[in-house]
């Protein structure tokens, strides 16, 4: 009522009151149309009434939710009503009251949807703008008609709710966007509401963006564009492609996209504002990453969408490409240092194309080229500050126009539209990809994810929400990446600030770390890629070399001073280096890649080529190498410590144009640390991270590595290859060893750093990759090798044996390597199964360092042999730090030990030939002349590599028996090298601990046979160098040998000891004898004597030890070991071969000591029961090589006995030393005494014969080079030899004969066999091996005679009654042995030297006289076992022993004292007595033939001879007869007359002949001449009376060479006295005739005795004649009978007697003892003298003969 009244007052109290009411809820719901009514009824009253109406009404309907329908339409109506007011207070009041409303009635659609108590009838059926009816509760009614109302109107349609005619479009707008914005999720869950949205909103939009531009309704329409695209876009699809479109083509309209219907002359229509509103939603629609994806989900993930994502990275990033000229160039990120000037680039677009990517557009190209002069000096760029607007445009609603936009915040715009894409993905994709890989669960025990992989989406479960986003994220980066990166790459290196910048370059990192997390591999790359472009410019790497070779001294010219000072870019005083910017891109290519670092695999290659090259310019030092390197471009980078701090003086701004900055607030994180040092520090913890990465992840990355490391050295290698000095190896051989530089392609662009700068420091990657390994020691050990090791250390070994690579960083690889070799062992949890098989795969790595290439002009360079140096300096230290837990890999330690050791070639020259196989074999072993001494190098690593084997042999104990032979092997290979120490420490010291270690071993008898059979090989090692070439170590390697033989034989088994012998000694001796052969082949095949004599005597002393060794081995195991083997017998054949082989073959130094072996061996022959029947096969052998040896000495002495000969012709055995032969004539002995004492008998004879042949070789061996005296003693040969054949047991048949006959021949030696023997002065040197100068020495034999003369006697007496010794003719040897020196005297050789001994014809006559005593009777008593012959021949010798020593020259004596001479001829009439003693009665025997009793009787003839006539054939020995006959011509001889006494043919011959008067020869020794011609009287006589028969034969036999010897004296005194006259004879002539007269006178024969002599036979007749013939004339018979008579022989000299009578002269006279003192002792008691009165009587010659002619007057019978 109160309203009605029209009042203004009361209308505003009563609409006051209605308020409190209605706020009070004290109306009734019914009177609200009528309140309704009322208000509208004053709604044209004043301001004030209009504002209270305006809160009444929204008090009205918030209090009074159940106002529905028209009801409500009206209430809404009003306020649209006064919202059309010109007051403006009245028109924004109900504008907000309108808006408060409308979302109330939006607001109770919520209330009733969330009580949901609305029954079918309570709702309302409404008709969709589709057609289709459906109900809705009153409120969803309300909300509906409203929207609807509200879209038709902004479309100037008419409503169907509201009764209004019109509304301002853009106050439509503004409600529905308020309506949008505040309940959007209702709108999702109304279909009815969306179907508005798409049937009038939409189109209405639409239409309102495509028409011509008003900026008001353009923006409001954009707004709602942005809110349906954000919060409806998936309800709404085909609408919201549609938007998006617009949107993007309206973005990009200035780019051309524009439809041609918009275009006129080519000019965009839409204004820029459009354009920036445009590109302000689009920056809202990118920060919202979700609403990005469902984008892309929607349009681009199908083939057939409209690729809406894809069109909008396209737009922007032509966008912010469009114009360059505005953006500016950013200065820094060319690097400092470094000339921008396009025309110091060879492209000039280069200079901006830092990126480098596709994408660009050519009118920036162009732009640049033109402009970049002009860029550099305007303040061109963006830049928060300068180019946003302070409220951005699109909220701008109160503006009917656009306001002013600076140019450049559309490009501003468009660059965090960029940074707002790459952002949502990273804050989507790493959060996710941090839960999924790192955070998700892990089981017990597993380790943290540090560097996770990219995720793999098919591993993820696909129906899972995350998973399809992720999908989505994958496909929209894999789709949209190559616009990013070109618009990013573009952007960074415009002239942006450093928060753009910082956000670009976020983008950068985002964009890369998300590619990678999402496994996207050519993104992730490519953005890498940038990045290293961005972080280090080629420019400044390229600068860095012409930089570093430009001449400081160069005069500068007026040009360039002025340009540098005006900063002109003419040339760089400062050093090409990183601006602050590069190093940011550096930290982050760095950051990206450490987080990326578990999924870069291969990408590492670029990832680290970038690094090296970073690394390169922070490290850059100014210093400017040699200028005559040719060698000035190539890749590689090395490790160079930093230098100066790089650009820290570099403009920080946008551009070297812009004002200096107020101090800078704490900057961003990717701008701060930006120094080389804090990069280099990132760079390497990005290394270090390596031990954070899972397996294959690390292994991707060491390859990586790698193949950097190799590119870079196999460009180095090319480049270097045949130009560079410095590189030895030759040009053969390929790269093939570095697997990237195989192929042309790996040939990388890196960016030319200069190559002797990383010859001099070494290569980036191996480095590094130094560093990396000992990161990640436990991965090298405990994963599996192709993760890590064999990349890593295939590739350093690679390098390390890549020939072509500069030396430098072949050393650097080894050192790399050998670091990690030494640090790996140490690092291995013992006990564990993988020790073994990474101890196997360290050693196997360093063997392939250390082991040299088959090529063997490579293995020799330097280089090769310092790198081998580094790894055997390896292995020692391994070894030394943990050799003691190696377990594995032994046979490759002793393989790279090994191959330092420099194999010996097989001895040129020719061999002698070599009977045994095995001695060539062994022969081969031989090391050459030490002609490798020069050779440092591997005198270097043989000291080293023994260092480590010294260490080996310390720690034996842990070697299986497979590796103690690889050991022994090693040793053997350095006991052959060339530094003799090495030699000899590894032949002696090293192999004697490897022998002990192994004894010790065998204690354990299940390995007893392993090690045994190990120790054998190790013998046969030392054998092996038992034949170095070096003295020292032959001998060090026989001793080691032989004394681990003799510390161990008694431990050894049987089948050991039988090694022992076949395998070791033997061929010991084999080796050394071929050696020695080998030497003394050369020499005698080479005049020049290439062998030296002192290494032919090394080699020798070398055989004698080896000899004596062996002799000390058999001596202390003949018995308990080496004769209880199988193979003994055979065995010692060989052993005695060798001997044998020595004897013929060898020096004689060695003979000596090779018999001593065998002697040695021989005397440790067991005399033991079981092993008899083997002692004595052994010395059976033993005595056939002696008998074969002796063939040596026996042949000679027969061919030659008396011959000195002091080389065989023909034979080349040399001569033997008397030492040697002393040796073996011991050796025999030693066979006979072991021999008899097993048999306890003596040898058989043929043996004992052949022992005294070789016995009596060895002492007349003429060729001895070291004789000694034998005169006053035995020489040691000669007493051996007699104290061999005095211990023969003599007993057994024949051998006493045997030893007389060799004993006699012996006694002989001395006259037979005496030679001058040359020895060689001592000058050391062998034998025969040089003509040297000799003093003459006599082996005179004399001791050895003096010796045995009497032994014969002893000999003699002891087996006199032996009838053997007479029948074999032993005894007639013996005599013909003693005749010797008797027939000599005086000519004998001296007896002594220095002493008095007797002589040797005195000792032969004293012997021989006291065996002719014993000699006849013995004879006589065994005269039934002595045949004839033997008889014959013993007095046949007997005589002729009486007629040497009757008949010897004793001129010789008369030099000596009378009283001398006296003494001499006194023991000779010892002879004379023996005769008529022993002799005589013997004699007449009828077993004695006639001539040697008629042989006798001349005998006497002749030694009765006073003188001679024939001056020129004194008689001595040499001119007499040889008396002796052979055996069997008895008979023929028997009546043969010598030429001095003929028979006596004719009885009573008195032929006188012609005498002289010449004085003749009187002989000296009257007295003995006397004795011999009493003794010729005496056998012819009657004298003795016993054995009658045997005398008279005798006599018979003997009266001729009486009658002889008597008419020579009487008939020369006949015939010389007519011729001298008055002349007297001589005294000895006149006494000669006295006496034989004197003596014919007294001589009384035994009767028929002449006429048996004169008869055929005197032996038949001499005893008995037959009776005298009565028929004989008278002077026959008278003839006959005095023949027979006892005087017969006065009747024979008869004629004579008578002439001497007739004689007128005075005869001779003499005054004689009547006793005769020179009668014989039985001569003078019978002869016809009183003999007691021994008077003095006168006897004249004629009184004599008148005597006899008396005796014949008597016989006659006429006389008294």
């Amino acid at each position: 009522m109160g309203c009605a009244t029209k009042n203004a007052k009361v209308v505003a109290i009563s609409l006051g009151s209605l308020q409190r009411l209605i706020a009070l809820k004290a109306v009734p719901h019914s009177a609200v149309p009528l309140i309704i009514t009322t208000m509208g009824d004053c709604i044209n009253q004043g301001v004030d009434i209009q504002l209270r109406i305006l809160q009444t009404l929204l008090s009205l309907i918030t209090n009074f939710p159940a106002v529905h329908g028209q009801l409500l339409g009206d209430a809404l109506l009003l306020c649209f009503k006064l919202q059309e007011s010109r007051i403006a207070v009245v028109s924004s009041t109900a504008a907000a009251t309108l808006r408060q409303l409308v979302m109330f009635v939006v607001d109770k659609v919520v209330d009733e949807d969330r009580r949901d108590e609305l029954t079918e009838s309570a709702k309302i059926e409404a008709v969709l703008p589709n057609g289709a009816t459906t109900k809705l509760g009153p409120s969803a009614h309300d909300a509906y008609a409203v929207f609807e109302d509200l879209c038709l109107l902004a479309n100037s349609e008419h409503p169907r709710f509201l009764k209004l005619e019109t509304l301002r479009k853009t106050f439509a707008l503004e409600l529905i966007e308020s309506v949008l914005t505040n309940y959007h999720d209702l709108f999702r869950k109304h279909d009815e509401l969306l179907l508005l949205l798409q049937h009038h909103l939409c189109p209405l939009v639409h239409k309102s963006l495509s028409d011509r531009p008003n900026f008001p309704l353009t923006l409001r329409c954009t707004r709602v564009v942005f809110l349906l695209l954000k919060q409806f876009s998936s309800e709404l699809k085909t609408e919201s492609e549609v938007f998006l479109m617009l949107l993007i083509r309206i973005v990009g309209a200035e780019s051309g996209d524009a439809e041609p219907a918009d275009t006129a002359q080519g000019n965009p229509v839409r204004p820029l504002w459009m354009r920036v509103l445009a590109m302000e939603i689009m920056r809202g629609l990118c920060s919202d990453a979700e609403l990005v994806r469902s984008i892309w989900d929607r349009y681009d993930a199908e083939d057939g969408g409209s690729k809406v994502f894809t069109s909008l990275i396209t737009a922007l990033k032509r966008l912010v490409t469009e114009r360059p000229a505005l953006l500016g160039v950013g200065q820094q990120m060319f690097g400092v240092g470094v000339s921008t000037h396009p025309s110091s680039s060879a492209d000039g677009a280069y200079a901006l194309d830092v990126g480098g990517m596709a994408g660009m557009v050519a009118s920036a190209a162009s732009a640049t080229v033109s402009g970049v002069a002009n860029m550099m000096t305007t303040e061109a760029g963006l830049s928060v500050q300068t180019s946003a607007m302070k409220l951005q445009c699109i909220d701008q609603l109160d503006k009917a126009d656009s306001p002013p936009i600076p140019e450049s915040y559309l490009y501003l715009l468009g660059v965090q539209c960029l940074v707002a894409l790459c952002e949502g993905f990273a804050t989507f994709t790493a959060p996710l990809y941090n839960s999924i890989m790192v955070q998700k669960p892990r089981t017990a025990g597993e380790p943290v994810i540090r560097a996770p992989p990219a995720l793999d989406l098919s591993t993820l479960p696909q129906d899972d929400p995350v998973t399809r986003q992720l999908q989505t994220v994958h496909d929209m980066v894999e789709s949209g990446w190559p616009a990013l990166l070109a618009a990013l790459s573009f952007l960074i290196s415009t002239n942006l600030s450093d928060e753009l910048f910082v956000d670009v370059l976020a983008s950068y990192q985002a964009l890369t770390t998300v590619s990678g997390m999402l496994g996207l591999t050519t993104p992730r790359d490519a953005f890498f890629t940038s990045l290293a472009r961005l972080a280090i410019p080629t420019r400044v790497v390229s600068s860095i070399d012409s930089y570093a070779h430009a001449e400081p001294s160069t005069p500068r010219t007026a040009a360039s001073a002025i340009s540098e000072t005006f900063g002109l870019p003419g040339g760089s005083t400062q050093p090409p280096g990183l601006s602050e910017r590069n190093m940011a891109c550096l930290k982050v290519l760095v950051a990206s890649a450490m987080f990326l670092a578990g999924s870069l695999g291969p990408s590492w290659f670029d990832i680290l080529e970038a690094l090296q090259n970073a690394d390169y310019v922070l490290t850059m030092k100014g210093a400017r190498p040699p200028v005559n390197k040719r060698n000035t471009i190539g890749p590689g980078a090395g490790s160079l410590p930093p230098s100066r701090s790089v650009s820290s003086n570099a403009p920080a701004t946008g551009s070297s144009g812009t004002a200096p900055q107020p101090p800078p607030s704490p900057r961003h994180p990717l701008l701060a640390d930006l120094d080389p040092d804090s990069l280099q520090h990132s760079i390497q913890r990005l290394f270090d991270a390596s031990k954070n990465l899972e397996d294959s992840a690390f292994c991707d990355f060491v390859k990586a590595l790698c193949k950097l490391s190799g590119a870079m050295i196999g460009m180095q290698s090319d480049t270097l290859e045949g130009t560079d000095d410095s590189v030895e190896e030759p040009a053969a051989g390929s790269n093939a060893l570095l697997s990237p530089t195989a192929e042309p392609a790996h040939r990388r662009r890196v960016s030319g750093i200069h190559l002797p700068r990383t010859l001099r420091s070494g290569d980036f990657g191996i480095g590094k990759l130094g560093g990396v390994a000992m990161l990640n020691i436990h991965r090298l050990i405990y994963r599996s090798p192709d993760v890590a090791w064999d990349p890593i250390t295939g590739h350093l070994l690679s390098v390390v044996r890549h020939h072509h690579a500069p030396p430098t960083i072949r050393i650097q690889a080894a050192r790399v390597l050998d670091d990690i070799l030494v640090v790996v062992p140490r690092n291995i949890t013992s006990s564990t199964e993988l020790q073994p098989v990474v101890q196997r795969r360290v050693l196997n790595v360093l063997a392939s360092q250390v082991i040299p290439p088959d090529s063997s002009a490579l293995a020799g360079s330097n280089t090769t042999i310092e790198l081998r140096k580094m790894g055997l300096e390896t292995l020692h230290q391994i070894l030394q730090s943990s050799g003691h837990t190696l377990v594995v890999g032994w046979e490759t330690i002793f393989e790279m030990l090994g191959s330092v050791c420099k194999a010996a070639p097989p001895p040129s020259g020719s061999v002698t030939p070599i009977t045994s196989p095995t001695v060539q074999n062994l022969g081969k072993n031989r090391p050459p002349p030490l002609s490798y001494l020069t050779e440092k190098s591997y005198t270097s690593l043989v000291k080293i590599a023994f260092q480590s084997l010294t260490l080996v042999c310390d720690s034996l104990s842990s070697l299986s028996p497979d590796h103690l032979r690889l050991c022994i092997s090693t040793l053997g290979q350095f006991g052959r090298q060339a530094d003799t120490n090495i030699a000899l420490t590894a032949a002696e010291s090293l192999l004697w601990g490897v022998s002990d270690s192994i004894q010790a071993k065998r204690r354990d008898e299940d390995k007893e046979p392993e090690y045994s059979a190990l120790w054998m090989f190790l013998l046969l090692e030392v054998l092996g160098l038992c034949t170095d070439a070096r003295p020292e170590v032959r001998v060090g390697a026989i001793q080691t040998l032989f004394r681990t033989l003799q510390l161990y034989g008694a431990t050894l088994s049987l089948e050991t000891w039988d090694e022992c012998i076949w395998k070791v000694t033997f061929p010991l001796l084999d080796s050394i004898t071929a050696s020695i052969r080998r030497s003394s082949s050369m020499e005698s095949g080479d005049e020049a004597g290439s062998a030296t004599p002192a290494a032919d005597l090394q080699w020798d002393e070398s055989k004698i030890l080896a000899l004596q060794s062996i002799g000390s081995i058999f001596h202390d195991f003949l018995t308990t070991k080496i004769m209880r083997l199988d193979s003994f017998t055979k065995a010692w054949e060989v052993f005695v071969g060798h001997i044998q082989d020595s004897w013929l073959h060898d020096n004689r130094t060695i003979t000596a000591s090779a018999l001593r072996c065998l002697e040695k061996a021989i005397k440790a022959c067991s005399v033991a029961e079981d092993l008899k029947t083997r002692t004595m096969e052994a010395l059976e052998i033993a005595w056939r090589a002696c008998d074969e040896m002796g063939a040596t000495v026996a042949e000679r002495e027969a061919s030659s006995p008396g011959v000195k000969s002091p080389t065989l012709t023909g034979s080349a055995v040399k001569p033997l030393t008397q030492e040697s032969l002393m040796a073996y004539v011991d050796v025999i002995r030693c066979t006979r005494g072991i021999a008899r004492q097993l048999e306890d008998r003596e040898w058989q004879l043929e043996r004992l014969t052949r022992l005294m042949t070789i016995l009596k070789g060895v002492l007349t061996y003429p060729s001895s080079p070291d004789f000694r005296p034998d005169i006053d003693a035995l020489n040691p040969v000669q007493a051996v030899v007699m104290e061999a054949v005095d211990s023969i047991e003599l007993t057994a048949q024949g051998v006493i004969s045997l030893v007389l006959r060799d004993l006699s021949e012996y006694a002989t030696l001395p006259f037979l066999a005496a030679f001058d023997a040359q020895t060689p002065l001592p000058s050391g040197l062998p034998s025969g091996s040089k003509v040297s100068r000799t003093a003459p020495s006599r082996v005179t034999y004399i001791a050895l005679s003096k010796k045995t003369m009497p032994l014969l006697v002893d000999l003699f007496l002891r087996f006199k009654d032996d009838a053997a010794i007479y029948a074999d003719g032993t005894v007639e040897t013996i005599f013909a042995a003693y005749s010797i020196p008797i027939k000599l005297k005086y000519e004998c050789p001296a007896p002594s030297k220095f002493g008095k001994d007797q002589p040797l014809w005195k000792t032969a006559t004293t012997s021989f006289l006291r065996i002719v005593r014993e000699c006849g009777d013995q004879m006589r008593k065994l005269r039934e076992r002595i045949p004839d012959e033997r008889v014959e021949g013993v007095w046949r010798q007997v005589v002729d022993t009486f007629r040497g020593a009757i008949l010897a020259d004793c001129s010789a004596v008369e030099q000596f004292p009378l009283d001398v001479q006296e003494a001499e001829e006194n023991f000779d009439l010892s002879l004379i007595a023996s005769l008529e003693i022993d002799v005589v009665p013997y004699l007449g025997e009828a077993s004695v033939p006639d001539y040697i009793v008629s042989q006798l009787a001349r005998v006497l003839h002749q030694g009765s001879r006073l003188r001679t006539v024939d001056e020129d054939l004194p008689p001595s020995p040499s001119s007499l007869p040889d008396v002796p006959l052979p055996r069997g011509v008895k008979k023929t001889h028997e009546k043969r007359p010598s030429k001095d006494t003929d028979k006596v043919e004719k009885f009573g011959d008195g032929y006188i002949g012609t005498g002289t008067t010449a004085l003749g020869h009187f002989l000296p020794r009257e007295r003995f001449s006397y004795w011999c011609f009493d003794l010729l009287f005496l056998i012819c006589s009657d004298t003795s009376q016993d054995q009658i028969s045997a005398r008279r034969r005798i006599a018979a036999l003997s009266i001729p060479s009486l009658l002889e010897r008597c008419r020579m004296t009487l008939v020369g005194y006949v015939a010389d006295e007519s011729l001298r006259g008055n002349l007297p004879f001589p005294r000895a002539r006149e006494e000669e005739l006295l006496y034989v007269l004197r003596k014919l006178l007294a001589l009384k024969l035994w009767p028929g005795t002449l006429w048996a002599a004169l008869s055929d036979s005197p032996s038949k007749y001499a005893s008995e004649q037959p009776a005298i013939d009565q028929t004989l004339t008278p002077s026959a018979l008278i003839s006959d009978a005095v023949k027979r008579s006892t005087k017969a022989h006065l009747f024979h000299f008869y004629p004579i007697l008578c002439e001497i009578v007739a004689i007128p002269r005075k005869p001779p006279t003499a005054w004689v003892m009547t006793g005769g003192h020179r009668m014989s002792a039985e001569s003078r008691n019978t002869s016809g003298e009183d003999a007691s009165d021994g008077h003095a009587v006168e006897l004249d010659a004629r009184t004599l003969v008148k005597d006899c002619l008396k005796e014949v007057g008597r016989e006659l019978g006429v006389g008294h």
